[in-house]
């Protein structure tokens, strides 16, 4: 059995972890979802709830609750998938979409791997500026960036360690946070009356929430890869669910409170005003907390990224290098967008992550469906590397299908700034896609995936 080594370049890419190099526990699966969570992109997303949809503090609440509660069921399915297998999800999809099938989501969850970066490194600089306002605002975003290049480039074991300290730096933070609002600073008398329910805000924040937790899923298994096999699916669920859950939870709901009583509904500013001389220690670990997770997402998205070109040019052995480059290759673009949004950052963050709800809803029905209730685990992980996709072929129609309905399907159902569907509309603006998209595709890919199924074994 292997060892953690955190100072040591890893020097694994998208290939199968062999099991004498497996290690960790159930634990560091918590401690990797729960201390990457606590940062100030989450503290934003929270107030959304408030700032942007309108609630009052209690419904903020309860949505953010709901829509994280029921996003983590996903998100925690595809984090077992992880030690069965020993690869990283986007490898793993090309079982259920073909090797060239697979092109399309990979290359869409590249895109959103992009979007994450540069959304965290604009929020680390800006919360670095609140409190170091006579250096340049770029320079923090630079700054932030060229540490979440780093652990990328020492890999795996660098970032499960910086988890764990993040699970305690960040919880305290937050901890204190709460306390200091709350206790020595005080909210407005009126605080409770601030906003009301409404139906259409509070079912978007709800599927904020579920969002938040299902844009993990395409690369929750990347951190679940090198368990030992006999780690199990249900301490790997429930480890990822509580973690993921409870990290995101709580610093939501700091943001919603800070969306009510910030001047501008800003929560990166009220953080700063709300907690008077505690605000620097606070600030500067939510924001180490940003480049951390930041460097989960550009890992991840490196790994994509090999495996989109591993695709067109299967002789390619990926190494140590290879992901470097291509982190540094993918860091410069993220900070380029990072430097181009950050004037008008909430507007086309709230626009984003609403937009990629609609394009993961379908691939995670789908991935669930084969892993658990078609294949129930049995992968040829042989196959995923070979230029014909083995037994998966290049392509799967029945998958390419299903993630296409899946997401024509939720455009009626749609509510965003940029398009709002006919039957969103005539519920007063209440998104229910992901619903109708996860509901509708599953049975729909399981019927297709055995009837496809039975015809093989007949052939045969």
């Amino acid at each position: 059995m292997g060892t953690e080594s955190p100072g040591r370049v890893e020097q694994h890419t998208i290939y199968q972890i062999p099991l004498d190099q497996r290690h960790g526990t159930w634990k560091d699966l918590f401690t990797i979802w729960f201390g990457s969570n606590i940062m100030m992109l989450t503290i934003v997303t929270g107030a959304l709830a408030s700032s942007v949809f309108k609630l009052d503090f209690m419904s903020s609440c309860l949505s953010i609750i709901v829509g994280n509660l029921a996003g983590a069921v996903f998100m925690a399915l595809h984090s077992a998938q992880g030690p069965q297998l020993g690869v990283p999800q986007m490898v793993q999809t090309r079982g259920q979409f073909g090797t060239i099938g697979a092109v399309l989501v990979v290359a869409i969850v590249i895109i959103m791997y992009v979007g994450f970066l540069a959304s965290n490194i604009v929020l680390g600089g800006q919360s670095l500026h609140t409190i170091a306002g006579g250096i340049d605002e770029h320079v923090l975003i630079v700054f932030i960036a060229v540490v979440s290049v780093i652990a990328t480039i020492f890999g795996h074991d660098l970032i499960h360690a910086y988890a764990r300290f993040l699970t305690w730096a960040s919880g305290f933070a937050l901890l204190l946070t709460f306390v200091w609002i709350v206790a020595i600073h005080g909210l407005p008398g009126n605080f409770m009356a601030m906003n009301k329910f409404n139906g259409a805000g509070f079912f978007s924040m709800v599927s904020v929430g579920a969002l938040w937790q299902i844009a993990y899923a395409p690369y929750v298994s990347d951190y679940s890869r090198y368990m030992p096999h006999d780690t199990g699916a249900k301490q790997a669920f429930w480890a990822s669910y509580w973690g993921c859950s409870l990290g995101s939870i709580l610093p939501m709901i700091l943001g919603a409170m800070l969306g009510l009583v910030a001047a501008n509904g800003d929560p990166v500013g009220g953080l700063t005003t709300f907690t008077g001389v505690a605000a620097i220690p606070i600030v500067i670990i939510f924001s180490v907390g940003i480049a951390g997770t930041n460097a989960m997402n550009l890992y991840c998205g490196v790994l994509s990224t090999i495996t989109l070109v591993h695709t067109f040019v299967p002789s390619w052995k990926a190494g140590a290098t290879a992901r470097a480059v291509t982190a540094i290759v993918i860091t410069l673009i993220g900070l380029a967008i990072a430097l181009f949004a950050a004037g008008n950052f909430l507007t086309n963050y709230t626009n984003f992550i609403l937009l990629l709800l609609y394009v993961l809803v379908p691939w995670t029905a789908i991935n669930l469906v084969d892993f658990y209730l078609v294949r129930h685990g049995d992968y040829d992980v042989a196959a995923f590397f070979t230029a014909e996709g083995g037994v998966y072929g290049r392509f799967n129609k029945s998958a390419i299908f299903c993630y296409i309905l899946g997401i024509l399907i939720q455009l009626p159902f749609v509510s965003t700034d940029l398009y709002t569907g006919p039957i969103a509309k005539a519920l007063d603006g209440v998104d229910l896609s992901w619903i109708v998209g996860i509901a509708v595709i599953s049975p729909i890919y399981y019927f297709m995936a055995r009837k496809a199924s039975s015809h093989l074994a007949a052939a045969e």
